[in-house]
């Protein structure tokens, strides 16, 4: 099955496991990590791509990353400072990766909110940049899953 649109993206990404999920989130967020510098989102990629880790380190750093989500929303403030917006949705993404199972039901597919995060992410930074070269996050995103399903 080739991705071509979100239906066929979603139903991709419904039929994951958790930690493939995870994986696979993880490369979504590399996609855009250079619009957000804070090390604790590399210490975070680190961790998710270990597999194998502690409940303690996943929960430890979860809780830094959302603690950086808060902070990053407080910092964009009411000036539509894109960059500031493009920032705070990559540490969004990050956290929606690194959510605890305890917090997941089946309704939830972390792969699904941290592409749309990512996607916010990119958007911001077309905003601020008015850069039309810009590549469209979503068509990467399904070249990216086709590469990992394969």
């Amino acid at each position: 099955m080739t991705i071509k649109n979100d239906q066929d993206f979603k139903q991709a990404l419904s039929q994951l496991s958790m930690a493939q999920q995870r994986r696979l989130a993880a490369q979504f967020i590399d996609s855009v990590v250079q619009l957000n510098s804070e090390p604790v989102i590399a210490r975070a990629l680190k961790i998710i791509r270990a597999e194998v880790y502690s409940e303690n380190d996943s929960e430890e750093i979860y809780k830094q990353i959302k603690s950086l989500a808060v902070k990053t929303y407080t910092a964009c403030g009411d000036d539509a400072d894109w960059s500031s917006q493009a920032a705070h949705f990559v540490v969004t993404a990050t956290k929606a990766c690194l959510t605890p199972l305890k917090f997941l039901d089946n309704k939830n597919n972390l792969a699904w909110k941290c592409a749309m995060q990512t996607r916010m992410a990119r958007n911001c930074e077309l905003i601020e940049s008015d850069n039309n070269s810009i590549d469209n996050e979503a068509q990467k995103q399904y070249a990216i899953t086709n590469d990992f399903l394969t």
